[in-house]
């Protein structure tokens, strides 16, 4: 592919500007920094493109703080119109590297995603005998900066937007990595080589399913094996053949090394797929997919704290519970997802005074309007002032006849 050039002109558009602010004020509409950018959007926006025009921006201080479930992380959030640059940049050149990303990469990217990798991990753990599953280590903490530009700099030569790329990238803030050495390095190059990008921004994400394109193509063209997808740092190989496999780890193992990353050597393993093997928050085993305990655990200990408030926000609880719902859905879960309802008073589910419709709906129906939670399947929410509408599908199953998912 030819590298593309006057991409600036582009990015830095009002009518571009325009739409990055409202694809990043979507579900942060009601923070004092959303409203106070929105307030005055059109001044916001002509001072931003000035910065970018005269290559004067420079990104903010992000907000850090840390999380510890499922594990430890510092969690950076940009200031707000540093993520409005952040979709400006991104809705250019995505529709570049797009096309270079390999089929078995699922993440962020439109028409995948995490449960579109779940189907498509079940039915390779369901056509194959043995699995081997790894993890990076530390993987946003290690990424290496000069290795990422020249990545992005191989399909781009505009250099007002190398100028912004490696402008965000640089401003990335310190992460918590180790200092590993390479074959190659001296006794200072781990500290003299700049690595990590923080967890929270789009770009970030971008750049780091970027950052292992060509890992896929090199499991797929050199190693000869098309059993397999990546879900950002996760990524999973399948085959008949355990010795193929024990063997393809250590080929992995050497690529990594010339990104200066390292796989997990405690949760990456090679073992059978019957015993089950965890991703995506699921527990996939060949008959059947569970929630994972600790996923299940922690939303359950969110709700409890939701639903104990003193004036508990009853819609907002109604919407998050429906997502989790329909996320549950994609598993085995019927019976759960039955007893997690049935922990909620039923008066929240229904509205005009709880009245049900007069006539039922048919098998595999969509309904509108006062319905039960606990006797339907939830789908996807809408909602008006003042009142929360569910569109729900009425089942056209019994938890008897539930089979898992591709079957």
């Amino acid at each position: 592919m030819r590298r593309k050039g006057n991409l600036y002109p582009e990015i830095i558009s009002f009518e571009n500007l325009i739409t990055a602010a409202k694809k990043a004020q979507r579900s942060k509409r009601f923070r004092h920094t959303v409203l106070a950018f929105h307030n005055n959007l059109e001044g916001e926006i002509f001072q931003l493109q000035h910065e970018l025009r005269t290559r004067t921006y420079q990104p903010g201080t992000p907000t850090t703080f840390h999380i510890y479930e499922p594990k430890p992380r510092l969690i950076s959030a940009a200031p707000y119109r540093d993520r409005v640059i952040h979709h400006a940049l991104f809705k250019v050149i995505n529709p570049i590297f797009e096309p270079t990303f390999d089929a078995y990469s699922f993440a962020n990217r439109v028409g995948y995603g995490t449960h579109a990798a779940l189907r498509k991990f079940t039915k390779l753990c369901r056509s194959h005998k043995y699995i081997l599953h790894c993890d990076i280590r530390r993987y946003f903490a290690n990424i290496d900066h000069e290795i990422l530009k020249t990545k992005l700099h191989h399909k781009i030569k505009c250099p007002d937007t190398l100028w912004l790329i490696d402008t965000l990238i640089d401003a990335s803030n310190p992460q918590e990595s180790d200092h590993t050495y390479f074959p190659g390095d001296d006794l200072f190059t781990p500290y003299n080589r700049r690595k990590g990008l923080p967890i929270g921004n789009l770009t970030s994400q971008f750049f780091a399913n970027l950052y292992l394109s060509d890992f896929d193509r090199f499991i797929h063209r050199t190693l000869h094996i098309t059993h397999y997808l990546r879900y950002m740092d996760d990524f999973a190989l399948f085959s008949n053949d355990a010795t193929m496999l024990d063997r393809a780890r250590l080929k992995i193992e050497t690529h990594l090394e010339t990104l200066r990353l390292n796989i997990h050597l405690i949760k990456s393993q090679r073992f059978k797929t019957r015993i089950g093997a965890n991703f995506v928050g699921f527990r996939v085993f060949p008959r059947t997919i569970r929630i994972r305990t600790d996923s299940l655990r922690r939303s359950s200990r969110r709700f409890d704290r939701l639903r104990n408030q003193a004036d508990p926000d009853i819609q907002h609880i109604l919407r998050s519970l429906q997502s989790w719902n329909a996320h549950l859905a994609h598993g085995n879960t019927w019976k759960l997802r039955q007893k997690i309802l049935a922990d909620f008073p039923s008066e929240w589910f229904t509205k005009n005074g709880g009245r049900q419709p007069k006539n039922a709906a048919a098998p595999g129906t969509t309904i509108r309007g006062t319905v039960d939670l606990r006797t339907v399947t939830t789908t996807r929410p809408t909602t008006s002032t003042g009142t929360l509408d569910f569109v729900l599908s009425v089942p056209s199953h019994s938890p008897s006849t539930l089979q898992p998912i591709g079957v």
